[in-house]
């Protein structure tokens, strides 16, 4: 293809990849083959606790979460893949399926399988670069969708190479590594240069559909901070035919993704002698951290907020994705100390911390998606962050409150942060953070590790 191709043409020919065909197989609910080459395994003999309770909330996430989460190719994947949940979450996504990945890692003989999930998305970075201009390249699609929907045309949260991380961390599959990292490497250049438009070290979001809730679908979708969001056109790409695709701020969760996910690549690169690599990535990592302290930090609120790109003001509302920085290692130490006083005050210690928004913002309610709910996988990696900088009794709290909440009402998408009503969907992928919260030591009620380890 002539990558000198307009905005329309673009367009049309990346819309024949989502073409639907005739005789697609039927995809596969309840258990799979994965699930019964286990045969009558006790799941809840992987692990040891000091409860009964959370030995069978981690059998539960295992049989539900991730086993019956993974299905029998399906087009246009050619590899067994990763279903969230739900009937309508028909695809492969990139931040839901790395919270499988990592426990499903655990299990034995299992290496094959994770690099067949693993290797939908590369088989998607190159039918997507048969139809795309140079600036296009290399991108990853927010979800692998089955056919005959339509392609999504817009990225996720990059955190595949902190997904990968975990997996190596588990079951040190470096053939994995190999057939892994020098496509995450094109995939974060991508990101580099379609997301940070002005090379000034943080990220925005975008949609080459021009659909601005498209762009929204790229980070926590319904947050707050967005609501003022509008789509331009590239600032600095004068040479092309381009519609609005990109946002018009930085978003805090997904630059800070971003830095997690190249301090991972460099860890990586490190254990397989690319030494290149890794001296690559370095300075995408200090210019993005010293951005973030720069501009986004805010020291009445206590955390980083987006910030506006002609003006670089910030956002002022305090969301889940001010305190994904915690968990990228952002802050200094002092940052750090006022982002935990500011997270264990009365506002955001909810009876199921953490909500998504700050409660003293009008538009907060207890059960709105992304607008003053609680999440598994986000109050895990929050909880992760405190944590790593030794605020280890207020991250016992957030988790302990976490997986208090998902035995006495099951495992589920997301919940109510005041009363801990279940919502969205049962069993959903990311719901098996619960059992991750046990198993990092983040619990302090709750105690569960790997049997013989």
């Amino acid at each position: 293809m002539n990558k000198d191709n307009t905005r329309r043409r673009f367009i049309q020919a990346s819309g024949t990849m989502a073409l639907g065909i005739m005789g697609v197989p039927a995809i596969v609910s309840g258990r799979n083959d994965v699930f019964n080459s286990f045969g009558n395994l006790d799941i809840s003999s992987l692990f040891e606790s000091n409860r009964e309770d959370a030995l069978r909330i981690a059998e539960r996430v295992m049989e539900k979460c991730v086993l019956d989460r993974i299905l029998p190719p399906t087009p246009p994947m050619k590899h067994h893949w990763v279903q969230p949940g739900g009937p309508y979450y028909l695809g492969q996504w990139i931040w839901d399926t790395m919270f499988v990945v990592d426990l499903l890692a655990i299990l034995p003989d299992k290496k094959e399988l994770i690099r067949e999930i693993f290797q939908n998305y590369w088989d998607f970075q190159d039918r997507w670069n048969d139809t795309v201009p140079d600036f296009a390249q290399d991108m990853i699609t927010v979800a692998i969708k089955t056919f005959p929907q339509e392609l999504r045309m817009f990225s996720q949260i990059p955190i595949l190479a902190w997904g990968l991380e975990r997996v190596y961390s588990r079951n040190g599959d470096k053939e994995l590594l190999k057939q892994c990292l020098p496509r995450l490497e094109k995939w974060h250049d991508w990101y580099w240069r379609e997301r940070d438009v002005t090379n000034i070290g943080m990220v925005t979001i975008g949609s080459y559909s021009g659909d601005i809730q498209h762009a929204r679908w790229e980070t926590f979708d319904y947050e707050c901070n967005m609501d003022d969001l509008t789509l331009q056109k590239h600032p600095t790409r004068r040479n092309q035919l381009e519609g609005n695709w990109y946002g018009d701020m930085w978003v805090t969760g997904n630059t800070a993704y971003l830095i997690m996910g190249e301090k991972s690549l460099v860890r990586l690169a490190e254990e397989i002698g690319d030494m290149g690599m890794a001296s690559r990535r370095k300075p995408f990592i200090e210019k993005a951290v010293n951005a973030m302290r720069r501009y986004m930090w805010d020291e009445e609120a206590g955390t980083f907020l987006s910030v506006k790109m002609d003006t670089m003001e910030k956002i002022p509302v305090a969301t889940i994705s001010s305190w994904v920085p915690l968990a990228a290692g952002v802050p200094t130490a002092a940052m750090a100390k006022r982002m935990a006083e500011e997270l264990g005050s009365e506002a955001w210690q909810t009876p199921v911390p953490v909500p998504t928004v700050d409660p003293r913002d009008p538009r907060w309610l207890s059960n709105r998606f992304w607008r003053g709910d609680t999440w598994p996988p986000t109050n895990y990696q929050i909880a992760s962050g405190l944590a790593a900088y030794g605020y280890k009794e207020l991250a016992a709290k957030i988790a302990d409150a976490n997986v208090e909440n998902a035995i006495k009402n099951g495992l589920n998408e997301h919940y109510d942060s005041i009363s801990g009503k279940p919502l969205g969907v049962k069993d959903y992928c990311m719901a098996a953070t619960i059992a991750t919260m046990m198993l990092d030591g983040l619990t302090k009620k709750y105690t569960l590790k790997i049997a013989g380890k």
